[in-house]
């Protein structure tokens, strides 16, 4: 049986981030990846010069396409940009009984732009939270989905980690990228415990796209029969893999992506 995973997120003109990073994360893994695009960038490694949303009943028709017909073991979501595109796919997850749902609540990009409008944290909180099977906020992230400040160390990461398990998340991975020291420190929190994951920090600008592969990493681990835990170790062990050979990559002027194909390339 071929393991199939579909992404629902926004298109990187740039290539390195949303649909584009996880359809290479997805083939990189040995997973066949379909799509459901929601929105349209502008994009480059300097950054997002515009946004088209794509209309709600378009993204409805993309997944009722992809899940009628295609066996689908594990589902990635991304950039979902507003309120509506959000219903849309809390619609769709309860109409296809989507497994493996791995919720990455993208809000800012690596150049900085907004790419959640404010007012659809909520939505995003009350609808795809309690529908996902794990979320992978950055710091940033975190703690706007709890209206709180940016967790300083790990234990701030894990009574954080903790707060969005009551919100209804079955399970949490709080990224640590945007910390300090010498590893960057994922927390991996669900109802029965927390498992620290640790690697050497990268030095590198190249970055573009890191939370998109990580999550695309994990629904591709899924998709493939692994357990959340082990999915979420080995989608690990590829970004920061990925992130050490970014710099053989020449790609832009602004923060590069990530080197999805370094074992081939």
């Amino acid at each position: 049986m071929t393991a199939i995973a579909v992404t629902i997120a926004g298109s990187d003109s740039g290539g390195g981030a949303g649909i584009q990073a996880d359809l290479k994360t997805f083939s990189a893994l040995g997973v066949y990846g379909a799509s459901v695009i929601t929105a349209l960038t502008a994009q480059n490694t300097q950054g997002v010069q515009a946004i088209h949303d794509v209309p709600p009943d378009f993204v409805a028709a993309q997944i009722d396409a992809v899940f009628s017909d295609l066996n689908v073991a594990a589902v990635k979501i991304g950039m979902l940009s507003r309120v509506p595109t959000i219903e849309a796919v809390a619609a769709g997850i309860a109409r296809h009984r989507m497994k493996n749902v791995v919720l990455d609540p993208v809000m800012i990009a690596t150049s900085g732009d907004r790419l959640l409008a404010p007012d659809a944290i909520d939505s995003l909180r009350r609808l795809l939270i309690p529908r996902a099977d794990i979320i992978t906020p950055n710091l940033p992230e975190a703690a706007a989905l709890l209206d709180v400040s940016i967790a300083k160390d790990e234990s701030e990461m894990r009574a954080q980690g903790e707060r969005l398990i009551a919100v209804g998340a079955t399970a949490v991975l709080i990224k640590g990228g945007h910390g300090s020291g010498a590893d960057s420190v994922d927390l991996l929190i669900g109802k029965d415990g927390v498992e620290r994951l640790a690697a050497p920090r990268v030095a590198t600008r190249k970055t573009h796209g890191t939370g998109c592969t990580l999550s695309s990493a994990i629904a591709a681990g899924l998709a493939k029969g692994l357990t959340l835990t082990d999915a979420v170790r080995a989608a690990k062990a590829y970004v920061t893999a990925a992130i050490g050979a970014a710099d053989k990559l020449n790609i832009g002027k602004g923060h590069g992506p990530v080197h999805h194909f370094h074992p081939w390339w």
